[in-house]
Protein backbone atom coordinates (compact mmCIF):
# COMPACT_ATOMS: atom_id res chain seq x y z
CA UNK A 1 0.00 0.00 0.00
CA UNK A 2 1.39 3.52 -1.20
CA UNK A 3 1.16 6.41 1.07
CA UNK A 4 -0.89 8.36 -1.91
CA UNK A 5 -3.11 5.61 -1.15
CA UNK A 6 -3.59 5.52 2.62
CA UNK A 7 -3.65 9.35 2.10
CA UNK A 8 -6.92 9.40 -0.47
CA UNK A 9 -8.80 8.04 2.47
CA UNK A 10 -6.97 10.05 4.95
CA UNK A 11 -6.32 13.55 4.95
CA UNK A 12 -3.83 13.33 7.79
CA UNK A 13 -1.55 11.07 9.66
CA UNK A 14 -3.90 12.36 12.91
CA UNK A 15 -7.10 11.33 10.87
CA UNK A 16 -5.01 7.90 9.99
CA UNK A 17 -4.30 7.50 13.61
CA UNK A 18 -7.81 8.45 15.63
CA UNK A 19 -9.65 5.84 12.79
CA UNK A 20 -7.45 3.03 14.11
CA UNK A 21 -7.90 4.41 17.51
CA UNK A 22 -11.69 4.01 16.81
CA UNK A 23 -11.07 0.48 15.32
CA UNK A 24 -9.62 -0.20 18.71
CA UNK A 25 -12.55 1.18 20.59
CA UNK A 26 -15.20 -0.36 19.00
CA UNK A 27 -13.66 -3.80 19.31
CA UNK A 28 -13.00 -3.23 22.96
CA UNK A 29 -16.51 -2.20 23.64
CA UNK A 30 -17.83 -5.27 21.28
CA UNK A 31 -16.31 -6.91 23.61
CA UNK A 32 -17.14 -6.08 27.03
CA UNK A 33 -20.82 -5.90 25.74
CA UNK A 34 -20.98 -9.32 24.06
CA UNK A 35 -19.11 -11.00 27.50
CA UNK A 36 -22.24 -13.57 29.11
CA UNK A 37 -20.69 -14.23 32.75
CA UNK A 38 -22.80 -15.30 36.03
CA UNK A 39 -22.85 -11.73 38.15
CA UNK A 40 -20.19 -13.35 40.42
CA UNK A 41 -17.88 -13.85 37.50
CA UNK A 42 -18.18 -11.08 35.39
CA UNK A 43 -15.42 -8.54 35.89
CA UNK A 44 -12.66 -12.08 35.64
CA UNK A 45 -14.54 -12.86 32.40
CA UNK A 46 -14.40 -9.12 30.99
CA UNK A 47 -10.37 -9.28 31.98
CA UNK A 48 -9.74 -12.16 30.29
CA UNK A 49 -11.87 -10.48 27.03
CA UNK A 50 -9.52 -8.30 27.17
CA UNK A 51 -6.02 -10.11 27.57
CA UNK A 52 -7.80 -11.95 24.58
CA UNK A 53 -7.95 -8.69 22.90
CA UNK A 54 -3.85 -8.30 23.51
CA UNK A 55 -3.18 -11.35 22.26
CA UNK A 56 -5.26 -10.78 19.33
CA UNK A 57 -5.07 -7.48 18.28
CA UNK A 58 -2.15 -6.52 20.14
CA UNK A 59 -0.59 -3.27 18.54
CA UNK A 60 -4.23 -1.90 18.58
CA UNK A 61 -4.86 -2.54 22.08
CA UNK A 62 -1.48 -1.24 23.30
CA UNK A 63 -2.02 2.02 21.06
CA UNK A 64 -5.13 2.86 22.39
CA UNK A 65 -4.23 2.21 26.06
CA UNK A 66 -1.05 4.73 25.67
CA UNK A 67 -2.46 7.16 22.97
CA UNK A 68 -3.53 9.50 25.97
CA UNK A 69 0.23 10.00 25.87
CA UNK A 70 0.18 12.56 22.78
CA UNK A 71 0.37 15.76 22.72
CA UNK A 72 -2.03 16.40 19.97
CA UNK A 73 -5.21 17.80 21.40
CA UNK A 74 -7.81 16.53 18.87
CA UNK A 75 -6.04 12.79 19.49
CA UNK A 76 -6.14 13.44 23.49
CA UNK A 77 -9.82 14.76 22.86
CA UNK A 78 -10.81 11.47 21.40
CA UNK A 79 -8.88 8.85 23.30
CA UNK A 80 -10.58 10.77 26.46
CA UNK A 81 -13.96 10.36 24.62
CA UNK A 82 -12.68 6.67 24.16
CA UNK A 83 -12.13 6.08 27.83
CA UNK A 84 -15.36 7.91 28.99
CA UNK A 85 -17.09 5.58 26.69
CA UNK A 86 -15.87 2.60 27.57
CA UNK A 87 -16.03 3.35 31.30
CA UNK A 88 -19.41 3.79 30.65
CA UNK A 89 -19.94 0.51 29.38
CA UNK A 90 -18.18 -1.10 31.94
CA UNK A 91 -20.06 0.61 34.51
CA UNK A 92 -23.47 -0.27 32.97
CA UNK A 93 -22.31 -3.86 33.06
CA UNK A 94 -21.35 -4.19 36.12
CA UNK A 95 -24.69 -2.14 37.46
CA UNK A 96 -26.31 -4.65 35.46
CA UNK A 97 -24.52 -7.26 37.08
CA UNK A 98 -25.57 -6.18 40.58
CA UNK A 99 -21.74 -5.33 41.29
CA UNK A 100 -21.11 -2.84 44.73
CA UNK A 101 -20.15 0.47 43.93
CA UNK A 102 -20.05 -0.08 40.12
CA UNK A 103 -18.47 3.08 39.12
CA UNK A 104 -15.24 2.60 41.76
CA UNK A 105 -15.30 -1.40 40.18
CA UNK A 106 -15.65 0.11 36.83
CA UNK A 107 -12.60 2.85 37.46
CA UNK A 108 -10.08 0.16 38.97
CA UNK A 109 -10.85 -2.65 36.23
CA UNK A 110 -9.57 0.55 33.43
CA UNK A 111 -6.71 0.96 35.50
CA UNK A 112 -6.08 -2.98 35.61
CA UNK A 113 -5.78 -2.72 31.61
CA UNK A 114 -3.50 -0.08 32.05
CA UNK A 115 -1.96 -1.98 34.28
CA UNK A 116 -1.65 -4.97 32.09
CA UNK A 117 -1.07 -2.60 29.01
CA UNK A 118 2.33 -1.06 30.11
CA UNK A 119 3.35 -4.21 31.73
CA UNK A 120 2.92 -5.72 27.86
CA UNK A 121 4.55 -2.34 26.51
CA UNK A 122 8.02 -2.68 28.81
CA UNK A 123 8.17 -6.25 28.11
CA UNK A 124 8.00 -6.41 32.35
CA UNK A 125 5.30 -9.15 33.47
CA UNK A 126 6.42 -9.11 36.84
CA UNK A 127 4.51 -5.43 37.00
CA UNK A 128 1.02 -7.49 36.49
CA UNK A 129 -0.16 -8.65 39.30
CA UNK A 130 -2.14 -11.15 36.35
CA UNK A 131 0.82 -12.38 34.21
CA UNK A 132 1.18 -16.17 34.13
CA UNK A 133 4.86 -15.28 33.92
Amino acid sequence: MTQPYVFHFFKSKEELFIAVLERAKGKIEEAFVNVEAPPEHLVEVMGRAFGQLIQTHRDEMLVTMQAFTTSESDIRDTVRDHFTSIYQTVTQRFEQAGIPNAKFAASMFIGSGLVITMSEVLEAPELSPWSNK
